[in-house]
């Protein structure tokens, strides 16, 4: 028999014997696992994965329910659909469902030392960091800079125009960031120099970048070279600021301020720590603000009855009540712009997936009753996107419809768990107070202003995007001849 013979041979056997003890350990070997998504043997969960994510999870869903897993190259992925199979997903403690296994692959754009670089203790008291820069009292002296930059922002509109919402709310949510969280300094003296590093930083989060982050190829390369240049600028504003003694509004000067309490010897925040946080204060929220901003627009304008003509009713209101004067009171008390927003995000977050990896195995019980055993070692994974479109969970679910918040029907707290647009559980959003204000703020200073009308179909959702946003979408604006 011939050498080449031998060799096919060998693979083969080895091939079957692969198969078999994959087969054996999904089934008899490990316990009682989730049934496996996978058909083509070895190949099969990849090629499915690289389909996208959620055709990915309709497909699964579909063929076996609630929970099944995906078999990725070296890695197994655990899909948890929907919110009786989520509760461990949310709940669970760090030592039991982790973070940093999977979101690892931001450390070269946030920098060493912050948030997923750094031990549980560490991320905790940064984490506090974050939450004490967006406590109330904190956000009512952000809500004037936000105002600030919208009017200057759509000043510079004319009569009539047309845009697209996604590239107008990119640009003007950065500088409202810029603004409260990267400080005045920057807005006001190297805001176009900084912004072009931001476009870097994001820039060099590719798909590849999620599983070989230190590959060096040029988007990494630009990627690492705008870290140092943000590092070298944000020294120069702290210890500018340091010098000067003088306190300015920002969750730049809240970081400059923090000093750990439980961990570092109780030590000041240093230079590196307040970039690497204020980089990931821009990544955590930029984006999604942006998008549920645009999607926002999208959908008031596209059927104005059930929403654009009930919020510029409700701002005539709060301006009769409150003032012409945007206050953050007057914010709170807009309940149909937040329904309006809500529903948005509900219909398409920007995250399509979040994850953990699973520290140690946990049973997980499907809607039907099912029980199954997630083995340590499992990629864990749930979407916002997938969980929103289930009909036993939100009534028409691919209708755009705000009143599904409001009493009597708040359809949110029907099952929980059952929007995760901002998280949830142990690891819901820390700035979902901020982006709605924000949101609102945009929103207020648009409606007193403007009439829109779209100009194409609402669109659909950019699934080959890292974040999901919009397509493309024509909207007119024309400016009101007298303000709301």
């Amino acid at each position: 028999m011939s050498i080449p013979v031998l060799v096919l041979g060998a693979a083969v056997c080895t091939l079957i014997t692969v198969v078999v003890m994959r087969h054996l350990s999904h089934t008899l070997l490990l316990g009682n696992r989730p049934p496996v998504f996978e058909g083509i043997p070895l190949i099969g969960g990849l090629l499915k994965f690289i389909k996208g994510p959620m055709s990915l999870m309709t497909e699964g869903y579909a063929t076996l329910g609630d929970v099944f897993t995906v078999p990725v190259l070296h890695k197994r992925i655990t899909f948890l659909i929907g919110p009786h199979a989520a509760p461990h997903f949310f709940k669970a403690t760090d030592e039991e469902m982790s973070q940093t296994e999977v979101y690892n692959f931001n450390v070269p754009t946030f920098g060493p030392g912050v948030i997923y670089d750094v031990d549980q203790k560490v991320r905790t008291e940064q984490f506090r960091f974050f939450t004490e820069a967006l406590k109330k009292d904190r956000l009512k002296k952000y809500v004037p800079l936000f105002v600030m930059e919208a009017e200057m922002y759509f000043k510079n509109w004319g009569q009539t125009g047309v845009v697209d919402f996604k590239d107008v709310f990119s640009e003007l949510i950065t500088l409202t960031a810029a603004r409260t969280l990267l400080g005045r300094e920057v807005r006001e003296q190297m805001f176009e120099k900084v912004a072009a590093l931001l476009h870097d930083l994001d820039a060099g989060m590719i798909p590849i970048s999620t599983l070989l982050p230190y590959l060096p190829i040029p988007v990494h390369n630009t990627r690492d070279r705008a870290r140092e240049e943000m590092r070298r600028i944000f020294q120069k504003v702290v210890t500018a600021r340091r010098a000067s003694g003088v306190k300015e509004e920002d969750v730049l000067q809240q970081f400059i301020d923090a000093r750990y309490q439980n961990v570092n010897g109780g030590r000041a925040t240093n230079d590196s720590e307040i970039c690497g946080m204020l980089i990931a204060s821009l990544f955590a929220g930029q984006h999604t603000s942006s998008i549920t901003t645009a999607w926002t627009g999208i959908f008031m304008t596209a059927d104005k009855a059930i929403s654009w003509d009930p919020a510029c009713a409700e701002q005539k209101a709060i301006i009769k009540t409150h003032g012409a004067e945007i206050t953050y009171d007057a914010l709170q008390d807009m309940e149909v712009l937040q329904r309006n927003i809500t529903e948005a995000l509900r219909m398409h977050p920007p995250l399509v997936l979040v994850l953990r990896y699973a520290k140690s195995p946990f049973e997980v019980t499907t809607r039907s009753g099912k029980k199954y055993t997630v083995p340590k070692g499992d990629v864990v994974a749930a979407s916002p996107n997938f969980n929103h479109t289930l009909e036993h969970v939100f009534t028409d679910a691919h209708k755009y419809d705000p009143a599904r918040f409001a009493p009597p029907r708040e359809e949110d707290k029907r099952t929980p768990l059952g929007f995760i647009g901002f998280g949830g559980g142990r690891h819901g959003c820390i700035g979902s107070n901020f982006a709605y204000l924000q949101i609102k703020t945009i929103w207020s200073v648009l409606m007193r202003n403007f009439e829109f009308e779209l100009l194409d179909p609402v669109p659909e959702p950019d699934y080959n995007s890292m974040v999901i946003g919009p397509k493309a979408c024509r909207v007119r604006y024309t400016r009101r001849k007298a303000t709301l």
